[in-house]
C-alpha cells in the first residue's frame, strides 16, 4: 500500500531552497517592525536605547508568532505559510493609549486585549458563516488598497515635507519593481520564483552604488540585542482605556479570517474555514499576550505574505518557519536589525507595493466566483468598496467625529468589511428559506465538496 502523497504545504523542501525563500519572506516585512517600534519611540520620544529594544522585542514576537503559524503546536496557529507582524492601527491606537494616559497603561490594554481574543473566540467561531467570499473578495481589495497608500506613502514621503515626491526616491521604487517584473519573465525555476528577493536586492544595489543607502552604521553598537521584559514597568489594567484596541480585535479577527482563506487557496488547502480560522487567532492571541509583556503593540496575522507565496508558487510552510527563525536571530543578533533598518524606504516600498497588489487580485479572483449579476451580491461590494475606499482616498474625513467613532469610521478596512458583513446578512440571511449560494459558503475540504456532490 502506497503512502499518501504530501500536500506542498507539509512538504519540506532541501535547505538550498528554504534559506533564500525564507529569507525572502522576511526582507519583505522587515520594513514593519523597524517602521512600528520608531513610530512609537517618535510619537513618546522615547531614548534611543527603548528604541533599539523595542525593535529587537517585535522581531523576536514576530519570530515567534510566525514559528506558531507554521508549526500550530497544541492548535496555536493555522499550520499555515503565515508571516506575522505589529498592526499599522494597533500601532496608532497604542500611541493615542499611551498619550492620554501611560506607557503602563497602553501596555495593560495589549495583555487585555491578547486575553480578549480568547475570550470571544468560540463566540466568533459561530459567525464564521457571515465571511463567505463575497466579504473575504471584498476585503482583500481593501487590504490591498489600504497597503499600497500605506507604503506609497513611504516612498514618497508625507506631502509639504522638503522630500515629498522626490525623483530620486520614486526612481528607486520604479527600478524595484521594474527589476522584479523582468527576473520574473527571464529567470528559469527556482530563480525566477525568487525573483521578489532578487528584484529588493537589485534596488538595494542600485541605492549602495548613488549612494542612497549607508551601510556606515551597521556595526556600530553592540552585537546582542536582548529584549527587556515590560520595558515601561509593570503595566496597568484599565478596561475603559483598552476599549479601543479591544474594537479593533474583533475587525482583527474578521481580517484573519479573509487572511486564512486566501492563504488556503493560494496553497491549494481549501480547509474548512470554520476549522482554521480559530487556530490563525489563536496564534494571533498568543503572540499579542507575548508582546504585551515585551513592550509591543498587537503582533497579528498579515497579508503582506500571501501575495509572496501566489507569487512563487512556493507553498511549504517550512519556508515561513524558516522565516521565523530568520527573525528571531535578527532579534538577538543587532547587526542584522540594523542591516535590514539600511534598505532605503523606497526599494521596500516598491517591493511591498507589487506583493500587495497581488493581494487585490486574489481578491478579485474570489469575487470572480460569486454570482455577481444577483443584484444583492453586486450592490453588497459596491457599498462595502465605497464605505471602505473613502477613508482611505480622503484621509481625515471622519476626522470631526468623536474619537470612538473614528476608530471605526476612519478605518477603512473597519468600515468596508463591517459594510459587507451587515449587507450580506441583510440579503442573504434575514429571512431567507432558500439554501445558500455560492456567494455564501467558505471553501470546504476536497473530501468534504465530493461527498456533497
Amino acid at each position: 500500500m502506497s503512502a499518501a502523497p504530501i500536500h506542498p504545504v507539509d512538504e519540506v523542501l532541501p535547505l538550498r531552497r528554504l534559506l533564500p525563500f525564507g529569507l525572502q519572506h522576511v526582507l519583505v516585512m522587515a520594513a514593519s517592525p523597524i517602521t512600528a517600534a520608531f513610530l512609537v519611540s517618535r510619537a513618546l520620544d522615547l531614548p534611543t536605547a527603548v528604541t533599539v529594544d523595542l525593535i529587537s522585542a517585535t522581531f523576536l514576537v514576530c519570530g515567534i508568532g510566525t514559528l506558531l503559524q507554521s508549526f500550530g503546536p497544541l492548535g496555536i496557529g493555522a499550520k499555515l505559510p503565515f508571516i506575522m507582524v505589529p498592526g499599522g492601527a494597533p500601532i496608532v491606537l497604542f500611541v493615542t493609549i499611551a498619550r492620554q494616559t501611560d506607557l503602563a497603561t497602553a501596555t495593560g490594554a495589549v495583555i487585555l486585549t491578547g486575553l480578549f481574543y480568547l475570550l470571544a473566540l468560540p463566540v466568533f467561531r459561530r459567525c464564521l458563516r457571515f465571511f463567505p467570499r463575497l466579504v473575504v473578495g471584498t476585503m482583500l481589495i481593501l487590504v490591498s488598497v489600504n497597503l499600497i497608500a500605506i507604503y506609497g506613502g513611504i516612498i514618497t514621503g508625507r506631502p509639504g515635507t522638503p522630500g515629498f515626491g522626490d525623483p530620486g526616491n520614486l526612481g528607486l521604487a520604479i527600478a524595484t519593481i521594474l527589476l522584479t517584473v523582468l527576473f520574473v519573465r527571464l529567470l528559469p525555476g527556482m530563480f525566477g520564483q525568487l525573483a521578489v528577493l532578487l528584484g529588493l536586492l537589485a534596488g538595494a544595489a542600485i541605492a549602495l552604488v548613488t549612494g542612497a543607502m549607508n551601510l556606515g552604521g551597521v556595526f556600530d553598537g553592540p552585537l546582542l540585542g536582548l529584549p527587556t521584559p515590560f520595558p515601561f514597568g509593570m503595566p496597568h489594567f484599565n478596561l475603559v482605556a483598552a476599549l479601543p484596541l479591544v474594537l479593533f480585535s474583533i475587525i482583527s479577527m474578521a481580517e484573519a479570517t479573509s487572511q486564512t482563506v486566501a492563504i488556503s487557496e493560494a496553497v491549494g488547502r481549501e480547509g474548512d474555514a470554520r476549522k482554521t480560522v480559530p487556530h490563525t487567532i489563536l496564534g494571533d492571541a498568543v503572540a499579542s499576550l507575548l508582546g504585551g509583556c515585551l513592550g509591543t503593540s498587537l503582533i497579528i496575522t498579515s497579508g503582506e505574505n500571501i501575495g509572496i507565496v501566489q507569487a512563487t508558487r512556493v507553498r511549504s510552510r517550512y519556508v515561513t518557519a524558516v522565516a521565523g527563525a530568520m527573525l528571531v536571530l535578527i532579534a538577538f543578533l543587532a547587526p542584522l536589525g540594523r542591516l535590514a533598518n539600511a534598505i532605503p524606504a523606497p526599494v521596500v516600498g516598491g517591493t511591498a507595493i507589487i506583493v500587495f497588489a497581488i493581494i487585490g487580485v486574489m481578491g478579485v479572483e474570489l469575487l470572480r466566483k460569486v454570482e455577481l449579476k444577483d443584484n444583492r451580491n453586486l450592490f453588497i461590494v459596491a457599498v462595502a468598496l465605497a464605505f471602505g475606499l473613502l477613508p482611505i482616498l480622503v484621509p481625515g474625513l471622519f476626522g470631526k467625529f468623536p474619537p470612538m467613532a473614528q476608530i471605526i469610521l476612519g478605518n477603512g478596512l473597519a468600515m468596508g468589511t463591517l459594510s459587507a458583513v451587515v449587507f450580506n446578512i441583510l440579503f442573504h440571511h434575514l429571512g431567507r428559506r432558500e439554501a445558500p449560494s455560492p456567494a455564501e459558503t467558505l471553501p470546504l475540504p476536497a473530501a468534504e465538496a465530493n461527498h456533497a456532490d
